[in-house]
């Protein structure tokens, strides 16, 4: 199933960009970096479930504090660009420590790796990212109550909820359809510049609902990016670039793609904590992307992959020899 939505998405990219003369590399790099990280990611928890999502929380926690600058963008777009891709690898890097925690046997190990989720959001604090430390809290914190849940479905049911709350919230500000006083709120802590790029993606959307303006034209369509000295030509909001550039198709394989990752969790055989923790993770992934640039950074879509094939994969300690083939998952239980 992931293969087949995959390859829708970059099969629709084609499509849009031979229709408008668009540009479908960046959409391609993405699509290749997702099934990549997952990839490597149902190798990697498979053979090490432990060592494999410590070793990606290290690598992202390190990866922001040794290269703040993910990408040689301009200096005046770090606000919008910049500090949504950090938000973003700290929270995956949560979610990893986390997951690791709960794969943990050792009481002092498990112990250590909250510690080291827990340092994650203060890396943030420290960073000045509030969506970070913000995000790498409710992680931690939703990681510590999917202790208690037995059933993972009514866990992920919410995170999906969640995630499509954000995403008419965004598209509502985007539409003007919020009340004064809100939207005054708001666009003190979106800026004018940014809350500009939504409702230029959103006129786009309307006047191509079907195929969108093409991928990557945002930038030379977009009166707010073309106005100003240096631009990356993206409206930082990926609903709203799907809609602008590759039309309600491809908002539509966008949410599928999302909710692929979470059926994919709830089918998974590791324990319902592990699931609902990446799904946390992953949701406020979503979050983060919904107001900012997050997805267009390479290590980012590779980040999320890796933490959806760590937390899918399959433990080899955890399959008895000759019955890999009469175990089946129902609900929360492995029955033969």
């Amino acid at each position: 199933m992931g293969v087949v939505v995959l390859a829708a998405c970059a099969v629709w990219s084609l499509v849009t960009a031979a229709a408008h003369d668009g540009r479908p590399e960046g959409v391609l790099l993405a699509v290749l970096a997702v099934a990549a990280g997952y990839a490597a990611g149902r190798i990697c928890g498979s053979l090490l479930p432990v060592a494999a999502p410590c070793a990606g929380a290290l690598a992202g926690l390190g990866l922001t504090v040794g290269r703040p600058h993910l990408s040689a963008g301009p200096e005046i777009v770090a606000p919008l660009g910049q500090e949504g891709a950090t938000a973003a690898l700290l929270t995956l890097a949560a979610g990893a420590a986390c997951c690791a925690a709960w794969s943990a046997t050792a009481p002092a190990l498990r112990l250590a790796l909250r510690a080291l989720a827990a340092g994650t959001a203060v890396t943030a604090a420290v960073l000045g990212s509030v969506a970070g430390f913000l995000a790498c809290t409710a992680v931690l914190l939703c990681s510590l109550a999917a202790g208690r849940m037995r059933r993972r479905g009514l866990g992920l049911a919410g995170l999906a909820l969640s995630a499509a709350l954000m995403t008419g919230l965004t598209w509502a500000v985007a539409g003007n359809a919020m009340p004064d006083g809100l939207e005054v709120s708001l666009e003190g802590q979106l800026t004018q510049h940014r809350l500009g790029l939504w409702h230029d993606a959103l006129h786009m959307a309307h006047q191509e609902a079907g195929l969108g303006v093409g991928p990557g034209r945002f930038g030379e369509l977009s009166q707010t990016a073309t106005q100003t000295l240096l631009s990356d030509g993206k409206p930082h909001s990926a609903p709203l670039q799907q809609a602008a550039e590759q039309g309600i198709v491809g908002v539509v394989l966008l949410a599928t793609v999302f909710c692929w990752v979470l059926y994919a969790l709830w089918r998974t055989r590791q324990p319902t904590p592990v699931a609902l923790t990446a799904g946390a993770a992953l949701t406020a992934l979503a979050a983060i992307a919904c107001v900012g640039n997050a997805l267009s950074f390479t290590t980012v879509s590779a980040g999320a992959g890796l933490l959806a094939g760590l937390a899918t994969a399959r433990p080899f300690a955890q399959e008895p020899p000759g019955h890999e083939k009469d175990v089946r998952p129902r609900g929360d239980r492995l029955t033969s």
